[in-house]
């Protein structure tokens, strides 16, 4: 089944990651109706799977996750023709590796690359325009990419945008990063929809040229609802990352505020200064 994407207007210069609300084996996407600003193409699922706004973390309706005997391990694959020419793919491997790896670190599932592509759980691949699955692509800063829920380990990124690794090498104004979009979307392989939670990966926005892959406590909360969570994994780490986000947060928020009132005092002083030169 296919579904047809409901779209909203956008107000903010900002990439948006979505998902509709759809059956299992169903599409996310990322897409953008105007001028150069990526935007969300579909609805955001409420923790029930009902389009309603989310109050943190959220899945797919019914909740679907891989269904293997524990432990649960996937495999993944990178198409070995529906590549970009312009990144090479023991890069592309590189990044998926870690990719992956961010959430095998927090449940008890493994992924290991395969060198058969067909027989892979997970296949990831760069395709443009109709590309045989019912949610063609559309071009350049368009729908950016789409992920299917499980368990059907479909993720397609869009050929013609123009992807990252590097942005010291990487200089285009709307370059977007591979490795953020592919954390996000592997997030929806898995089962998750979207989080109201801004710091976390499976929050629907995310700048151009801006890198976001560190999993955040409602990541995991969600992930790991779905899965149980990896023995090894502990929620230290990520409480003093959030902690430490939240920190940074609020030290610019107080220092605009200080120099807010600094600017307002200069301008009352010129105003005074003014009143009495004349």
């Amino acid at each position: 089944m296919h579904w047809r994407p409901f779209r909203l207007p956008m107000v903010f210069s900002l990439l948006l990651l979505s998902v509709p609300s759809i059956p299992v084996g169903e599409a996310s996407l990322l897409a953008n109706p105007i001028s150069t600003t990526p935007r969300c193409g579909v609805r955001d699922l409420g923790p029930t799977g009902s389009s309603r706004a989310v109050s943190r973390y959220a899945y797919f309706p019914g909740q679907p996750r891989w269904a293997r005997p524990t432990p649960i391990r996937l495999s993944y694959a990178l198409s070995p023709t529906a590549t970009v020419d312009y990144i090479d793919r023991s890069e592309m491997e590189a990044v998926m590796r870690r990719s992956f790896g961010r959430w095998a670190r927090v449940i008890p599932v493994s992924f290991h690359q395969s060198k058969e592509y067909e027989a892979a759980d997970v296949k990831v691949g760069f395709y443009g325009g109709d590309h045989g699955d019912g949610e063609p692509f559309d071009g350049v800063l368009g729908v950016l990419a789409h992920a299917f829920s499980p368990e059907s380990g479909r993720l397609h990124l869009d050929k013609a945008e123009r992807w990252a690794v590097d942005f010291g090498r990487e200089k285009s104004e709307v370059a977007v990063d591979l490795e953020s979009v592919l954390t996000h979307e592997i997030g929806h392989v898995l089962g998750l929809a979207h989080s109201a939670v801004k710091e976390a990966v499976m929050y629907p926005s995310l700048s151009p040229r801006t890198k976001k892959v560190e999993l955040r406590v409602d990541d995991v909360k969600g992930v790991q609802a779905l899965y149980g969570s990896n023995p090894n994994f502990t929620f230290s780490t990520l409480l003093e990352s959030d902690i430490s986000s939240a920190s940074t947060v609020g030290r610019i928020g107080g220092g605009l505020r200080f120099l807010f009132r600094i600017c307002t005092l200069n301008i009352l002083w010129g105003l005074i200064l003014l009143v009495l030169a004349s």
